[in-house]
């Protein structure tokens, strides 16, 4: 199957609209990352206490902010979490204790600040523990146990937790909603001891600031390593320029894909970083694809100039590049429509970056290769230089091993491609 048979588009003579639209989502990505919301970097790199709330009724993030201040707990971000139905939202704060006591301590900060009526001398049922409301119940003693006390209670409150957790979703809008769950001296016990609030927290992480900036180390090294070894091995395997094209490339993908993140102000996450890992090996192979149908053609072609060879290859791998991302594409944008809060950061990344690198291999990695040549020559070695590859037909007009001039020898072609 082809989407283009013959096709001859002269992506080289629309280069300067290709550089035009690079610099002005580059420099808009760099803009923001240096002077506006640089980059955002997600609590697995910054540290912090993330918390999963669940509401009763759609949440109103300003209320939940400032229910944060009057705790002391400053700089909460609030987002959305799922659907806009689920009522679920993230709070992130900049609470960076990583202790187990600091865990609880820190629950039970939000929890303190989210509660704005709560009766004196009643527990949250809606923020309790199966543990905390066995004890109550063996306390109270509502079914006169014997000796089975204490596992009759625990049936009774894993019964009631389970229920709220699995069937209601995790909060409880009454005590009413139990009838028929537990036992009826359990529940009248269970009402004069809690009230029932309209959240539950559902989920607390804690990262250290010592762990994130590992991390963020990490991240940084692993995207440094993988440029450096793109450039090994394709100045290997065909030349350096072809190396150096191709990280600059990459380089701009990158760029441009955490410019966005940063102008949307979208978390860059450990989930991120490894969208953008996939995208440098994406965005390389397409490169490569194109490379190698140059390096083809070199051999074919050798009295044409190289601007014409190299749109030749791409117009030839066109149909290749449009079915293989176009399916990529697809794939990911059904992944970041439909695969909730935990992957939109990962999908979003890879929606971006298949798009640029589909477009940087076109646009930006062959182009290089042409100005370099034409800087080349420019730079002094006359107009019989040879190009990228060598060609047989000098600028002077005298074919290769012209005997009027023989110090003009085409460059070697040699097996990999090219070299100068």
């Amino acid at each position: 199957m082809e989407f283009f048979r013959n096709a001859n588009i002269d992506f080289l003579g629309k280069k300067w609209y290709f550089i035009a639209f690079s610099l002005i989502f580059s420099v808009a990505g760099l803009v923001s990352i240096l002077f506006w919301h640089h980059i955002p970097y997600g609590i697995d790199f910054r540290g912090g206490t993330l918390v999963e709330v669940k509401f009763a009724q759609s949440p109103d993030d300003n209320a939940i902010r400032a229910a944060m201040d009057r705790a002391g707990l400053h700089h909460a971000r609030i987002q959305r979490l799922g659907a806009t139905a689920n009522n679920e939202v993230l709070i992130d704060l900049p609470l960076q204790e990583t202790s187990e006591q600091a865990l609880d301590q820190g629950k039970t900060m939000i929890i303190n600040a989210l509660e704005t009526n709560a009766p004196p001398g009643q527990q949250d049922l809606n923020n309790t523990s199966t543990l905390t409301l066995t004890n109550y119940l063996m306390d109270k003693d509502p079914l006169h146990a014997g000796t089975d006390a204490a596992q009759r209670y625990a049936d009774q409150a894993k019964a009631i937790i389970d229920f709220k957790d699995k069937v209601k979703g995790g909060v409880l809008n009454s005590i009413d909603d139990l009838k028929g769950v537990a036992d009826t001296a359990v529940l009248a016990s269970v009402r004069d001891g809690f009230f029932v609030s309209n959240f539950a927290i559902r989920n607390v992480d804690i990262v250290g600031p010592q762990v994130g900036g590992q991390l963020k180390k990490q991240a940084l090294l692993a995207i440094v390593y993988s440029l450096g070894g793109m450039l090994i091995y394709l100045a290997f395997r065909f030349e350096w320029i072809y190396g150096v094209a191709a990280v600059i490339t990459v380089f701009h993908d990158t760029l441009i894909t955490v410019g966005a993140f940063s102008l949307l102000n979208k978390d860059i996450s450990l989930t991120v970083v490894a969208a953008i890992l996939t995208l440098v090996g994406y965005s390389n192979n397409d490169t490569i694809v194109v490379f190698d149908r140059i390096r083809e053609n070199l051999k074919l072609m050798r009295r044409e100039k190289l601007s014409d060879i190299v749109n030749r290859s791409i117009n030839q791998t066109l149909s290749r590049t449009i079915l293989t991302a176009g399916l990529t594409f697809l794939t990911v944008l059904a992944l970041y429509l439909f695969g909730g809060e935990v992957l939109n950061g990962f999908s979003l990344a890879l929606v971006i970056g298949i798009l640029i690198g589909t477009y940087s291999s076109i646009a930006i990695a062959a182009p290089i290769l042409v100005a370099y040549q034409d800087w080349r020559s420019q730079r002094g070695r006359g107009p019989g230089a040879a190009p990228i590859g060598g060609t047989g037909k000098q600028a002077g007009g005298a074919d290769k091993g012209s005997k009027q001039n023989p110090s003009r020898t085409p460059s070697k072609i040699s097996k990999a491609g090219v070299t100068g």
